[in-house]
């Protein structure tokens, strides 16, 4: 049974006064008003959070979502956590409650609030996403993990510090200018690789060595929603278009430790695997959202994706690949790097603006002619994966 995305909405991203019950709201009435339904024939809601508690003392969430309209009330609703992956797990848990036909409309929200607490607070909670035991509670932040993973890559790939500053530049670059066009992003900048090599040490200083400030997402408020639909009822309503072609979700060790810290081994197996359901290609894809938190995470969503064979990550940015009018263009929206990543929300954000591309409707860069596109979300240290893919009919 196919599924349709047939609504959409996406907050702005940054600092947001609104409080995290204000933008659950807005992101459930926007999505509604959208694909043009009643809240009363939703037959089921599903939040994407990561730490409501953490971050605004608010563990039970999902009974927040009545408020969007009172004909919610009595309605089935869930708040679903996997970390950074959260939004994709209700995209996940919805699409399989339609094909189980438990529901045939259902709400998709992603929604965080991060910026109700300072710098070492916000670390802190984004450290219990960690294995901590092992991590966490031994004081390695998430900038600290995706360390390993550029020293693995650079020992395995025998690549100078050097060449990997210049290569993460030129990713923190290409995202900051496509965040330009997006008139949602948090930090939208054009410039040069080389404006982010010659910033002074004090403003871009080594926060997990490799990496630097510019090689780390934002701390972001945010919400994004979708409506998604059964194919019989997207065409009762005349809104079929956007079908979910595949979404594949595979799990690895959460302690980095017991994984390789030069790939995404499990990413790998969720993005071959929905290829393989969606029966295409990388090269049938016309763009790809993935998850950027750090800029060696794209450079390893690069080769996870198979766009270039491990190791090449460098190759995709410096022969244009990945820029907007390249092979694939990788976050067009500016990505997490420059968007912003309000962490529960960004599963659900990446599929919204995969669903406006397909629809000629991008929310910033419009990708001429796009028929498919993907999305790549990870939660944690890559432990948690899914892989969307979207089509448009």
């Amino acid at each position: 049974m196919a599924v349709h995305v047939i609504g959409t909405y996406h907050s702005k991203v940054g600092k947001l006064e609104e409080s995290i019950y204000d933008l659950l709201v807005q992101a459930g009435q926007g999505a509604l008003a959208d694909a043009r339904v009643q809240a009363a024939d939703i037959d089921g809601v599903w939040i994407g959070n990561f730490s409501g508690g953490g971050f605004n003392s608010q563990e039970h969430l999902a009974p927040c979502a009545i408020d969007i309209h009172p004909d919610l009330r009595f309605k089935p609703v869930t708040r679903v956590e996997n970390a950074c992956a959260s939004g994709s797990a209700a995209i996940a848990a919805a699409k399989q409650a339609i094909e189980a036909g438990d529901a045939e409309l259902a709400l998709v929200i992603g929604v965080e609030k991060m910026t109700n607490l300072d710098t070492a607070g916000v670390t802190k909670v984004l450290a219990m996403a960690s294995h901590w035991p092992e991590e966490g509670e031994l004081g390695m932040t998430f900038p600290g993990l995706f360390a390993e993973y550029a020293k693995g890559y650079m020992e395995r790939h025998n690549i100078s510090p050097e060449d990997l500053r210049t290569l993460l530049a030129k990713v923190t670059a290409k995202n900051h200018r496509n965040a330009v066009a997006n008139p949602l992003a948090q930090m939208p900048w054009d410039c040069t690789y080389q404006d982010i090599l010659d910033r002074p040490d004090k403003k871009n200083p080594v926060v997990a060595e490799p990496l630097r400030l510019f090689d780390c997402s934002l701390v972001s408020d945010g919400a994004a929603a979708l409506i998604l639909a059964s194919e019989a009822k997207a065409e009762e309503l005349g809104l079929a278009g956007i079908e979910i072609a595949a979404l594949v979700h595979t799990t690895d060790y959460l302690a980095l430790d017991k994984r390789s810290k030069s790939e995404f081994v499990a990413g790998k197996q969720a993005i071959q695997k929905a290829y393989e359901l969606a029966q295409i290609t990388v090269d049938d894809l016309d763009f790809a959202e993935v998850h950027d938190c750090f800029t060696i995470a794209e450079v390893l969503a690069y080769e996870a994706l198979g766009l270039v064979p491990d190791g090449q990550g460098s190759r995709a940015i410096e022969e244009g690949l990945v820029e907007v009018g390249g092979k694939l263009p990788v976050n067009p929206s500016g990505g997490l790097k420059a968007k912003g990543h309000p962490v529960g929300a960004t599963g659900v954000s990446m599929a919204v603006l995969a669903t406006r591309q397909l629809q000629g409707q991008a929310i910033g860069h419009q990708v001429e002619g796009a028929k498919i596109g993907l999305t790549y979300n990870i939660g944690g240290s890559a432990a948690s994966n899914y892989c969307l893919i979207l089509k448009r009919n």
